[in-house]
């Protein structure tokens, strides 16, 4: 009896080639298979950008048009009250002095929440106008001076403006660098008691300038340092929600100081007082023109 001979001639070899495109069409069909999945995958994250980009849009319309819808009334009940805090009606009593008094302070933070909220709209939206302009920092600093001396009314504290020195002429928007100087200056002196708060400038690398914003207040837990510049973010201490803000002035910071080219940070330790910086560039960058020319 003669053993089986194993075949190894062109049947085996086409046998192997059949099995070959065999698995070939298969992986064929899975990535295809696959090809329709991220197909299908991109189509649904378009969908949810669109959604999303629809959303962002929807948010900025409504809160341009409540910002808008809220300065009228706001305007007249601050208007109100400083006729009855002039006395144009009459005597008041210092009861009725404190009262109004509150009213004025209440109607102004609801003011700046408005504008602040009117700002962010534009910003979302990128509506809001960049206007650069060469200027001097010692008059920036004397604009910011003059406009607290009216609020400095703790004798405790003191508000320091160090003159800039050896610093260039800057060409960015005053009116939003300003702004960001503006809520730090105003955030420092709500949460300092006593001592001081000293605002500065320096140079630094690569034709920048750092201004800082330093107290001596409550200062910030390390845990709160990541989130204090995220919309409506509210530190949580007991001073903080004795004397509530906005949670918008320092989101608000640094989107401006993003379109001025530039970058927000904090250094605070809780008892120990802040520190606020911007760094923007001397020029803004794109539109800077040539150094001396108006």
């Amino acid at each position: 009896m003669t053993e089986p001979t194993e075949l190894t001639g062109p049947n085996t070899h086409a046998q192997a080639l059949a099995k070959a495109n065999d698995e070939l069409q298969s992986l064929r069909a899975e990535l295809e298979e696959t090809n329709r999945g991220v197909v299908a995958l991109y189509a649904e994250l378009d969908a949810q950008a669109e959604q999303l980009r629809k959303a962002t849009e929807l948010k900025s319309r409504f809160l341009a048009y409540m910002s808008h819808e809220f300065r009228a009334p706001v305007n007249s009940i601050r208007s109100i009250a400083r006729l009855l805090a002039d006395r144009v009606d009459g005597p008041l009593t210092d009861e009725q002095a404190r009262q109004v008094q509150f009213i004025q302070t209440t109607a102004t933070e609801f003011a700046e929440m408005v504008d602040d909220l009117l700002d962010l709209a534009k910003i979302e939206a990128g509506r809001i106008d960049i206007s650069p302009a060469w200027f001097e920092m010692v008059d920036l600093f004397s604009a910011l001076r003059g406009m607290f001396r009216p609020v400095l009314t703790n004798p405790d504290l003191t508000l320091v403006f160090e003159e800039p020195e050896g610093l260039p002429r800057l060409y960015t928007d005053d009116r939003k660098l300003s702004q960001i100087l503006r809520n730090f200056i105003s955030n420092a002196l709500k949460f300092t008691s006593h001592g001081e708060v000293r605002v500065s400038a320096q140079g630094e690398a690569d034709d920048r300038v750092r201004f800082t914003v330093a107290d001596t207040g409550i200062g910030i837990a390390p845990q709160f340092h990541g989130a204090v510049f995220d919309d409506f973010s509210q530190v949580d201490s007991p001073v903080q929600k004795r004397l509530r803000g906005t949670g918008l002035g320092l989101s608000l910071s640094r989107q401006l100081a993003t379109l001025l080219g530039g970058t927000v940070a904090v250094e605070s330790e809780l008892g120990k007082g802040s520190r606020f910086s911007v760094v923007i560039p001397v020029q803004l960058p794109d539109t800077a023109p040539a150094a001396g020319t108006e």
